[in-house]
Order: C-alpha cells, then structure tokens, then sequence
C-alpha cells in the first residue's frame, strides 16, 4: 500500500501523531492534509496538461509547412483605363539595367561625371 510501510509503522505513526497532536486536532489536521494533497495533484495535472499542450502545438507548427509569399503577377484589369500623360512604351529599354547586365563602377562615375583622374594603381 504504501511502499515499504506495513500495517505495523502505519499504526505506529498514527499513535504518535495522536499523543502529538491530541484527539481534536488530529481530524482537522487530516483534513487539511487531504486538501493540500489534493491541490497539489490538481496543480500537477495542470501543469502536466499545459505541457502537453504546448509541445502539441509546437508539432502542429513543425508539420504545416511556412506559407510562401505569392508571386505577384501585374496583370492590368479589363477595367482599368490608361492614365494620360504616362508613356506606356515597352519597346524602350528597360529602366533598371543592372537586371540584365553585371555592376559596373567605372560606368556609373562616368555617367554622373565624377571619374577619376588618376590611375587606381598610382600612389599620391
């Protein structure tokens, strides 16, 4: 029943307990007893179904996958009417060049007329 204790210890003890604590308090301390013993069995439950809860969710999360961002398609609507004074050309090139071709410096300082006048090797 309760491990090792036989029916003789638990006699024992409880004799002890009566000389102790007299005949009076001994029910209200059995009482009180039961009471906590029971809390703290709620408590633990409680505690043990949280836990449980918490790792189901984190596998819930680690089996969904991630939701990818959808591709944007710029697709005009049949309703949508052009705006005037907007050139709408697509034959021109495109406006962002480094999409198509690798970054080149040297250019850009050339285009905005900041190039170098001396050589990168030479020392000042």
């Amino acid at each position: 029943m309760f491990g090792s204790l036989g029916m003789p210890e638990l006699v024992i003890i409880f004799v002890i307990a009566l000389i102790v604590f007299g005949p009076r308090k001994l029910p209200e301390l059995g009482k009180s007893l039961g009471k906590s013993l029971a809390e703290f069995k709620r408590a633990s439950n409680e505690l043990r179904n949280s836990l449980e809860e918490e790792i189901r969710v984190e596998e819930e999360r680690e089996r969904t996958p991630k939701p990818t961002p959808a591709a944007v398609v710029a697709t005009p609507s049949p309703e949508a009417t052009p705006v005037s004074g907007v050139d709408t050309d697509t034959s021109a090139p495109s406006a962002e060049p480094w999409v198509d071709e690798p970054y080149d410096r040297a250019q850009d300082e050339v285009q905005a007329g900041v190039a170098e006048t001396t050589p990168r090797g030479a020392n000042l």
